[in-house]
């Protein structure tokens, strides 16, 4: 029973409870075999690591203990889990080779300090110090681990089931960033440059050279005197294979998107709505209820005109009465009812003071009054100055080291308790006790400003402009149909371009994808690419794929798929690469072409010819990849390092046009007088990656076996 004391004394370890798997305790490492009982015989497999199995059933529980009622994209947030798994797998493998672990010794200080893991540094931060652990909350629940009594808290109902496994999983996450920073470590130890490798980095900084160049652009050659077959778009592929081979089989779909609008009709109709609402919305006394049940709001502020559409200004502000509705009115794509709640004038703005007691339980509400009555009294008695009182107790960051001091305070600016207070009920000089939100305020209006302007508070009702029923299903029936007459691409293409409907296509879509073109990341997106592939080319879905907009959620899409091309894992084929690459083949064509007339050419003479002039540049050096005037070619600048002084290259085919270089000055390279220095700095880049490249490499090498499109 001690411990219950305890948590019913702490109730914020309840709300770490009720919050697990939302967004402050995301863990992305706390799966493992140990924890979840992976390896079951019988259950499925999800995928494999270098022969490692990831068991299906241990990613859909950390997937339900991560992401439950945290919202967001499932297929996203299940990409990122199946990344970490991967990840969690190859540094605990990898560990247990080299004979790395984390003692028990070590995870305390992990978790409890004074060596914190990043893992607790990032969760359990201080409010009041931003920058600083929260001590105490470790502390106490440190304690509440150590009773050893979490079963009858559990089964008394004060902690959350979820706890034990929850705080065990937070380990699990420890331990693995633990791991991965001893490995890191090892690699960083281990990194260094050599004498070559220095100079060479020596040499690349500090052995500028001059050239002069002529560059005669692709343009100089039209498109139509160039004839491409595919052999020079597949040498193309091969010459740049490091560049368009891909690791993993691709499909492309194209798509007919029969886009879903409210039709007049349904327009009409939604505005009779609002407009038969009017009356009753006029009449009613309780405007919050009332608006609730027409999709409408409340706005709480006291507001000036240009807060207001204006649409409604004028009526508002000079046309109505207090209780009156103006409608209905089309806005931001709704029909729209306003109601004049209130009407004031008031200052333009204010200064006031204020103490700030925070509460957020009835516990704590309750004690937070019991405390700005103690305060009051001592200001009324004058035993305390406001300011010191300010600064000693108010839990308002933003005045108590001004002595709760706010000026040019203009209305709407704070809470409606505070609004209220100072700027319509409050007296001048008087100390006001008010509750909001926040806690329980100690408020003392200062000053006023004689300058006023008039302000309302109104409510609305409205009726979003959307198709109706009968029109979504208009258009599914047309979509259907249109899959009937159309069971081939080719007949989906005539049909599409004849009809006047737009065709698009997809990027190359992987196994797992979610996302399809503009469609958005759906579960109708998904359903697309698994029939992708299941699909062969040239084939239509038979389905109608309906998508929603993510406001109204109805459906604003109805989408006819066709199977346009299979790309094996490889290097590409020509006809799926065509298009992406065809200005790329059409520019070394007419590279090749440019430069037989360039061979042996004199810059001068060259510039004369093409009517261009011979530009310079002036101490470049290796390491840079872009220069002023020069751009974005590299082979330009490798083969001015390269030539000896002032002779001239042999046509050079760079990313924009065709070069000739002369280099004009290449002076001797001197001797590092600073090699140690260089050296250090060196080492230093290459240790400052190993963090984000290590894991990452491991990965990208190792054997992975994913089989997750059988399941999502």
């Amino acid at each position: 029973m001690a411990l219950i004391g305890k948590i019913r004394k702490n109730s914020w370890i309840l709300i770490i409870m009720v919050g697990i798997g939302l967004g402050g305790f995301i863990l992305m490492d706390m799966t493992s075999s140990s924890n979840l009982g992976g390896g079951i015989a019988g259950q499925t497999t999800l995928g494999e690591v270098d022969g490692i199995k990831l068991d299906r059933q241990r990613f859909e529980r950390a997937y339900n203990l991560v992401y439950a009622n945290s919202g967001g994209n499932i297929y996203n947030q299940r990409a990122q889990l199946w990344n970490y798994f991967l990840e969690e797998a190859l540094v605990k493998d990898e560990a247990d080779n080299l004979g790395l672990s984390v003692s028990n010794t070590e995870l305390a200080s992990l978790e409890f300090g004074p060596n914190y893991s990043p893992v607790i540094m990032a969760r359990f931060q201080n409010p009041q110090a931003p920058g600083q652990m929260d001590v105490n909350q470790l502390n106490q629940i440190k304690q509440l681990i150590d009773q050893g009594d979490l079963t009858n808290a559990i089964n008394t109902g004060q902690l959350n089931p979820e706890f034990p496994a929850y705080w065990k999983y937070q380990r699990e996450e420890i331990v693995k960033s633990r791991l991965q920073t001893k490995l890191n470590n090892m690699v960083s130890k281990a990194m260094y440059t050599p004498t070559w490798m220095a100079e060479m980095g020596f040499a690349e900084e500090n052995h500028p050279v001059n050239f002069v160049y002529v560059k005669v652009p692709f343009d100089e050659i039209d498109n139509a005197s160039v004839d491409l077959s595919d052999a020079d778009y597949s040498a193309f592929l091969k010459e740049n294979e490091a560049q368009y081979k891909i690791d993993e089989e691709t499909r492309i779909v194209d798509y007919v998107a029969f886009d879903v609008s409210p039709t007049a009709a349904d327009s009409a109709k939604l505005r009779k709505e609002i407009a038969d609402f009017i009356p009753d919305f006029e009449k009613s006394t309780n405007d919050s209820s009332f608006v609730l049940t027409k999709q409408g709001l409340i706005d709480p502020r006291f507001v000036d005109e240009s807060a207001l559409s204006d649409l409604i200004k004028t009526a508002v502000f000079e046309n109505m009465e207090v209780g009156q509705v103006y409608g209905p009115y089309m806005d931001a794509g709704a029909y729209r009812a306003v109601k004049l709640r209130e009407k004031a004038i008031m200052p333009d703005s204010a200064d006031s003071r204020h103490i700030l007691i925070s509460a957020t339980t009835p516990e704590s509400f309750n004690t937070a009054e019991r405390t700005i009555d103690s305060l009051k009294l001592l200001l009324e008695t004058r035993a305390e100055s406001f300011d010191s009182l300010a600064l000693k107790f108010s839990q308002d960051p933003g005045s108590s080291s001004n002595g709760g001091l706010y000026e040019n305070t203009t209305p709407s600016q704070f809470v409606p308790e505070y609004d209220a207070v100072l700027f319509r009920t409050g007296q001048l000089n008087r100390l006001y006790k008010v509750k909001t939100s926040y806690g329980w305020h100690l408020i003392e209006v200062l000053k006023r400003s004689a300058s006023t302007s008039t302000r309302v508070k109104v409510a609305y009702i409205q009726a979003p402009i959307e198709p109706s029923k009968d029109t979504q299903d208009d258009l599914f029936q047309k979509a259907s149909q249109f899959i009937g007459s159309n069971q081939s691409l080719d007949a989906m293409r005539e049909a599409a371009q004849a009809e006047g409907l737009t065709l698009e296509s997809s990027v190359p879509l992987k196994a797992n994808d979610f996302l399809v073109g503009n469609l958005g990341a759906t579960e109708d997106a998904r359903q697309i690419v698994k029939w992708a592939y299941t699909a062969s080319a040239g084939k239509v879905s038979p389905a109608v794929y309906s998508f929603q907009d993510q406001v109204g959620y109805y459906d604003n899409k109805y989408v006819v798929v066709g199977l346009a091309s299979v790309q094996k894992a490889g290097l590409p084929s020509v006809a799926s690469m065509k298009s992406e690459i065809e200005q790329l083949v059409m520019n070394q064509k007419k590279g090749e072409q440019l430069a037989s007339k360039m061979s042996g050419k004199d810059l001068t003479a060259l510039a004369s010819e093409f009517d261009t002039k011979v530009d310079s540049i002036t101490g470049a050096k290796f390491s840079q990849s872009f220069l002023t005037g020069l751009g974005n070619e590299p082979k330009v600048i490798a083969t001015a390092f390269n030539l000896a002084q002032d002779v001239v290259s042999e046509p050079i085919i760079g990313e924009t046009g065709v070069y000739l270089v002369k280099t004009t000055l290449k002076p001797a390279l001197s001797a590092p007088n600073n090699l140690p220095q260089i050296r250090q700095t060196m080492s230093s880049r290459a240790r400052s990656q190993v963090a984000s490249r290590l894991v990452q490499g491991m990965v990208k090498q190792a054997e992975i076996d994913d089989f997750r499109a059988k399941f999502y």
